[in-house]
């Protein structure tokens, strides 16, 4: 095959491709984690349970006893593939592959209570054994990606691509918690319609998981949602007024 033959397998990246990369990392509970095995150099993969920092790095929580945590403290070089199958053929769903470089956190630090605080939102049973000794908690800084959008729907992506970018980071660090605590015990009915109108998705006892600068994460059960902002904030003062905003419109919608 020649070389231009093989550049054509590669789509032109678009803000489709980008929206549908984020959610797939958004909306990730799990993904296949791959690293390099320190005893032969081989690669080695298995499951790990996935989360993403405010800005949609993702994070993973790993025992120090664990193959892979032996692997990346030699060599922080990884892969993350992500992209649940559904129906019918597995390879005609979408999934992200990630080239990352992972960065272990430190307890105590400002970004481990952050990140720890978002994992568990997205894995409330971690809650059992993230504080062990042994349990650590990695960022893994994106280096780039390859969508699989589907048969024939091949994309390339950088990492600023798939990473959000906002003045409105380092605020809605310190008052995600709170709103997110807010919103789910005395604004439940405005979560879970939410869900209904913007997701298109049956009624039920959705809670929201986390709010960054794009939009928000919801969850009902194992199920997971993400809902966009109509526009990314570029301050954490816009939280307030765009989540009241889209509770009007979703109710109004809902209602006709």
């Amino acid at each position: 095959m020649s070389a231009e033959k093989q550049k054509d397998v590669i789509l032109e990246t678009d803000a489709d491709a980008i929206r549908l990369a984020k959610t797939l990392l958004r909306t990730a509970r799990f993904g296949a984690l791959a690293t390099i095995d320190p005893e032969d150099g081989a690669p080695f993969a298995t499951r790990v349970a996935t989360a993403t920092d405010l800005d949609g790095t993702p994070l993973i929580l790993v025992s120090g006893l664990s193959a892979h945590t032996k692997g990346l403290e030699t060599d922080p070089r990884c892969s993350l593939m992500i992209g649940e199958p559904g129906k019918g053929d597995p390879l005609a769903h979408p999934r992200l592959s990630i080239k990352a470089v992972a960065s272990r956190l430190e307890r105590g630090s400002e970004v481990h209570e952050r990140v720890r605080r978002r994992y568990l939102a997205r894995h409330p049973k971690a809650k059992l054994y993230v504080d062990f000794p042994d349990f650590i908690i990695y960022r893994l800084e994106l280096q780039g990606a390859l969508l699989n959008g589907g048969f024939a729907r091949a994309y390339r992506l950088t990492g600023n691509d798939l990473l959000t970018g906002s003045a409105a980071l380092d605020g809605l660090a310190e008052a995600e918690a709170g709103a997110i605590a807010h919103m789910n015990s005395d604004h439940a009915d405005a979560v879970e319609n939410y869900a209904r109108h913007f997701a298109r998705v049956p009624a039920g006892k959705w809670r929201l998981t986390g709010i960054d600068p794009e939009g928000l994460d919801l969850a009902l059960g194992d199920e997971t949602l993400r809902i966009f902002f109509a526009a990314p904030l570029s301050d954490a003062t816009q939280m307030r007024p765009t989540l009241v905003a889209m509770a009007k419109k979703a109710r109004a919608g809902l209602a006709a």
